[in-house]
């Protein structure tokens, strides 16, 4: 029964939008058209040119008959053409499908496949891994190569370049919104609890409304210059290249990580923020005098991943970066949690403030709740740092789900939360705070990493009788993966054959680090108790086998 507020109040043009971050490109087109966009190298885009050429894009797709549904893959490292790929490729009504450039061709060719990619977009420096990928799919895709003059270079291996693309492309393409929020903008892999791949789709809504959630938590004014070391093929690099438009920042690209690399961006373009795993943090905390440069302004640092272990987050601060610690997983957008800051803890010591930032914290502005329940019951823990459960989300930043798996989709979604599968405690203040990963995964300089997709290549190797992988804490990269291998009897392998063999059949990322020879700890049903590997694993010295 209507009530007298819906009696003729109904939506409209002029009273309801779709919310998109596209129209986030609009604005700053009219509002700061001569503001820098992009700094690469010696190429400057204003965010007019940066516009124009997402229009070009957009049309360009268009005319090749790219529209609502089709996924379109990006194979690049931070440079301004997967910027623009994040709104000319939606622009189309099309999907955005940025691939992780450390993968092996076999996923990247399940990736292709499992998401229907109708056009791939390919940086030249691939070429290799790409072409054995593409060999492996039986159906015709328009491949366009980028051509980066700050990169190393390489084989073309479509039939046009994507400079020459978009110059076939409508400059005046209209900045269109979809029909429905609820339309895919994105389709990002994560390996999850096995070595296949899931497919995580995000959609405009959601990426609206965690975009501005970064702006809103990380305090951002308008015009930052933000240095792009976080990959823009993670969660749509955690949503910044739509909080960017937003507030008209410039984007510093960077197409490898290295401590110069940060330090000289920071020094000659006055950088105000980055966002980085810790093995990013470690690169600036360690670096050499040679790699240093100075600079007299905080830098703001957003991280996440594996949780920073607090001397290193000290260690930051004491250099002259400002920290802020957030969680949050390929299925929320990137970070949907933050450790909000509380002026009260201003007065705490470095040692204690440190220790305070490396909980991950409260909900982010869009993230509807947040709690960590008991999985059985679906009841929240007691509020006291010491009751463990699993953590759990609800709310617009949620993905869609996994595409093609309802199964899996149902499974994260039981009970009406989003399952994280990560296990914590919730403090008395209502921050949470992670303490283990119920299902084994490994992350390493932000990668996750399936423990049992590493198991599945070691039982591959002739010699190998039984095998089991778990994460081994690491000062460089917060975790690596390390391997247990029980050898068949009579069998002479080293460590290195074992090293060698995994990579032959994996992407070098995965490869353990580590190999330790002997009979698996298991339980009275057989299974192995993992637990107490962790525990060898960690009461290793750096330099033991």
């Amino acid at each position: 029964m209507q009530n007298i507020f819906d009696q003729n109040l109904e939506q409209n043009p002029a009273n309801y939008a779709p919310l998109s971050p596209l129209s986030f490109l609009a604005r700053v087109e009219r509002v700061y058209p001569d503001h820098p966009a992009v700094i690469h190298g010696p190429i400057q885009r204003s965010w007019s040119q940066t516009a124009t050429r997402c229009r070009r894009l957009a049309s360009a797709l268009t005319s090749r008959h790219i529209g609502r549904g089709d996924t379109v893959a990006v194979m690049a490292p931070n440079i301004p053409e997967i910027l623009e790929a994040h709104y000319g490729i939606p622009m189309a009504g099309a999907v955005l499908n940025a691939l992780n450039i450390r993968l092996d061709a076999a996923t990247l060719a399940f990736i292709l496949e499992h998401g229907e990619a109708k056009v791939l977009i390919t940086d030249t420096e691939f070429a290799p891994v790409m072409r054995d990928a593409l060999a492996q799919i039986k159906r015709e895709i328009l491949v366009i190569d980028i051509e980066d003059p700050q990169g190393p270079g390489g084989e073309r291996l479509g039939d046009i370049t994507y400079e020459d693309f978009i110059a076939q492309g409508d400059p005046e393409f209209p900045i269109t919104l979809p029909a429905v929020e609820w339309d895919a903008i994105s389709l990002n892999y994560t390996s999850g609890t096995t070595g296949n791949p899931k497919g995580v789709v995000y959609h405009h809504r959601g990426a609206y409304l965690n975009a501005m959630s970064n702006v809103i938590g990380w305090n951002m004014a308008h015009h930052p210059v933000y240095l792009w070391t976080l990959p823009m093929f993670h969660c749509n690099g955690w949503c910044f290249p739509w909080s960017l438009a937003a507030v008209a920042g410039t984007s510093v690209c960077l197409r490898a990580v290295s401590a110069s690399g940060i330090f000289n961006a920071i020094a000659d373009h006055d950088v105000s923020h980055f966002c980085g795993a810790p093995v990013v943090l470690n690169l600036l905390v360690n670096a050499s005098k040679k790699e240093r440069r100075d600079f007299s302004h905080t830098v703001n640092v957003m991280t996440a991943a594996a949780p920073p272990p607090p001397s290193v987050l000290g260690a930051m601060e004491e250099n002259g970066f400002a920290m802020t610690h957030v969680y949050g997983l390929t299925e929320t957008y990137g970070p949907a949690v933050i450790c909000a800051w509380k002026p009260e803890w201003d007065s705490l010591s470095p040692d204690e403030q440190a220790k305070t930032k490396v909980r991950q914290g409260v909900p982010y502005h869009a993230l509807e709740d947040l709690q960590i329940l008991d999985p059985e019951s679906m009841q929240p823990v007691a509020a006291d740092a010491t009751e463990m459960g699993e953590a759990m989300f609800r709310g617009n930043i949620v993905m869609k789900g996994y595409l093609k798996n309802p199964k899996a989709t149902a499974e994260a979604f039981a009970g009406g939360w989003f399952h994280s599968g990560d296990l914590g405690v919730m403090h008395p203040d209502q921050y949470i705070q992670l303490k283990d990963r119920s299902k084994d995964i490994i992350i390493s300089g932000g990668e996750n990493i399936s423990s049992i997709e590493i198991e599945d290549v070691l039982y591959c190797h002739p010699g190998v009788l039984e095998a089991a992988v778990v994460a081994k804490a690491d000062d460089h990269w917060g975790e690596t993966p390390c391997a247990f291998v029980h050898l068949k009897e009579g069998t002479q392998i080293t460590e290195e054959d074992i090293i060698d063999h995994c990579r032959a059949h994996m992407a070098h990322f995965k490869v353990p680090k580590t190999v330790i020879f002997g009979e698996l700890p298991k339980t009275s049903t057989g299974k192995v108790q993992k637990f107490k590997l962790r525990e060898r694993a960690n009461d290793l010295e750096d330099d033991s086998v």
